[in-house]
């Protein structure tokens, strides 16, 4: 059986994000024939500032990821802490390096989901998604969204729940909120759906 590769690519900043990342991956390493993998951006971040802002270790159990590392992926669930309603300087650098992915259109054809944390109802759960689809329309890559195929969970009401139909998202609020058991059920879901889609389309 033919492999396909799913790429999770994450950054995260206080752990949010690499928390709904890992559900992401469980969901999509459910489809048969996927073989999802968890990678990091790398840290653009001076130590001395990343112990001043107090943000905990990155994961020892994750990789990071080269530019050039993404073509060998069939599709992506890239996931990022949202800044000013886009994706933070971090993520913004790694796209800047893949200029030869670009100029070479290696990555185009290839399905990609979007996923995120904000601090509050105002820092983007839905503009953090519109404001990468550029990155991915550059690279001709296929913006696959949610839409409302989460069912019921996405008119939840009853609770504060990050997420839209952009893809899965949580709320970090002051940063002491963690991904709650409904915003990780939508993730997994995400990572599941997309994978079949990625599955489904590729040549």
């Amino acid at each position: 059986m033919t492999v396909t590769k799913v790429y999770v690519v994450y950054y995260s900043l206080y752990g949010h994000v690499e928390i709904v990342a890992r559900e992401v991956l469980r969901g999509a390493n459910t489809v048969q024939g996927v073989e999802a993998t968890l990678w990091q951006i790398p840290e653009t971040l001076p130590d001395r500032v990343l112990e001043k802002m107090k943000a905990p270790s990155k994961a020892s159990d994750v990789a990071e990821i080269k530019p050039q590392q993404l073509s060998e992926a069939d599709g992506f669930l890239f996931g990022f802490p949202s800044r000013f309603g886009m994706m933070p300087a971090q993520f913004l650098a790694f796209f800047d390096a893949t200029d030869e992915l670009w100029a070479s259109q290696a990555l185009s054809g290839k399905p990609a989901g979007i996923f995120w944390s904000t601090g509050f109802h105002g820092g983007g759960q839905e503009n953090s998604a519109l404001t990468t689809i550029p990155k991915l329309a550059h690279h001709g890559m296929i913006y696959v969204p949610l839409g409302y195929t989460f069912g019921k969970g996405m008119f939840e009401m009853d609770e504060v729940k990050g997420g839209s139909s952009y893809g899965a998202g949580t709320y970090a609020g002051d940063g002491s909120r963690q991904p709650t058991e409904l915003e990780l059920q939508q993730a997994f879901y995400q990572g599941k759906y997309v994978a079949e889609i990625v599955k489904k389309l590729k040549v």
